[in-house]
């Protein structure tokens, strides 16, 4: 017999997966609960037991798959070759992950002058991992002597991750917004990518 609060955990993975695949598909403002709850045959009640709203649900959707990318950096600590393919990993798996999700985030570009603190916690563990991976990476070669010592690599690599943030496509020359059109991502981290390379031959120099 399943216990009590292992069902529950189960109608909340449910949830949690069904939110997701709506936000994921249709965006924030296009979901309702409504929705939600008939795609996994849930009475609106029981949802609104679960998630009392539907910014909360989404946030639980967005430490869910935060999670997961947490995981991802944290696997690749210290395990490359160089410090610029420990570059390229960290630009390329954020492109991928906002690309991935790019619907999901819908709910940053409504809410862009007032997210929740909630979400700045999660935008703040990802962007602790990511400096901690670059951070690391940077002490490796350090330590095996290929670039020159660098006095406060934190420091450093915070300084390039707001340059990074700050790069934009051509037609958002203009308007500074935290995620751009998606015909403009490409653009963006090919141009990430030549930040890099310029910042890789400054610490090598």
């Amino acid at each position: 017999m399943i216990a009590t609060n292992e069902l529950q955990d189960i109608k909340k993975e449910k949830i949690l997966e069904a939110a997701h695949q709506r936000f994921l598909h249709y965006g924030y403002s296009k979901t309702t609960m409504n929705e939600i709850a008939g795609d996994i045959a849930m009475s609106k009640a029981l949802l609104y037991y679960y998630f009392p709203d539907k910014s909360q649900l989404y946030i639980a959707v967005m430490q869910r798959i935060s999670c997961d990318y947490l995981q991802n950096l944290s696997s690749k600590v210290n395990t490359f070759n160089d410090l610029q393919e420990a570059f390229e990993f960290q630009i390329n798996t954020q492109h991928e992950f906002i690309l991935k999700n790019y619907n999901f985030f819908d709910f940053f570009r409504l809410n862009e002058q007032n997210l929740p603190d909630m979400i700045w916690e999660i935008v703040g563990q990802v962007h602790q991992s990511e400096r901690d991976l670059l951070v690391t990476a940077i002490k490796t070669e350090v330590a095996k002597g290929k670039i020159k010592s660098v006095a406060n690599p934190n420091e450093i690599v915070e300084l390039l991750l707001d340059a990074l943030h700050g790069v934009r496509g051509n037609t958002l020359s203009y308007k500074k917004t935290m995620f751009p059109n998606k015909e403009n991502l490409d653009e963006i981290r090919k141009k990430r990518l030549l930040l890099s390379e310029i910042f890789i031959n400054g610490l090598m120099h």
